[in-house]
């Protein structure tokens, strides 16, 4: 090889080591930027906040006797609408149908009404006294 080959291949390999110290001090200096970030989004954990931020108060508990009472109105009403959902007989008691889950489940243990279905397709049907 002749003097100019060997510096022109010299002076490109110069050129190249060059480019990729670029590139990497780029790529560092982006990684760097950010885990900064995403650092700086993270704050400390307390004690209050070892919880998990979703988790609500819970609800207040209902007497046996607000139960009592919203069975019965759920009684009724199923024996009014037998064969509906609860979200068709909710509104006829003056109640959610998640406020009716345990009145309608002490129902059908006590053998008063039988449901079919699952989830949000169970309805509801009244069985003699």
């Amino acid at each position: 090889m002749t003097t100019t080959t060997k510096s022109l291949e010299q002076k490109i390999e110069s050129a190249v080591a060059r480019l990729v110290r670029e590139h990497l001090a780029a790529c560092e200096a982006a990684a760097e930027g950010a885990v900064r970030a995403a650092l700086g989004r993270v704050s400390k954990p307390t004690a209050k906040s070892s919880r998990r931020k979703s988790m609500r108060a819970p609800a207040p508990r209902r007497s046996p006797e607000v139960l009592a009472d919203l069975q019965e109105r759920l009684y009724q009403a199923i024996c009014q609408h037998p064969g509906e959902t609860m979200a068709v007989i909710g509104p006829v008691v003056g109640a959610t149908a998640k406020e009716l889950n345990r009145p309608a489940t002490t129902l059908r243990r006590d053998g008063r009404v039988r449901s079919v279905g699952e989830r949000h397709a169970t309805r509801y049907f009244p069985l003699g006294e």
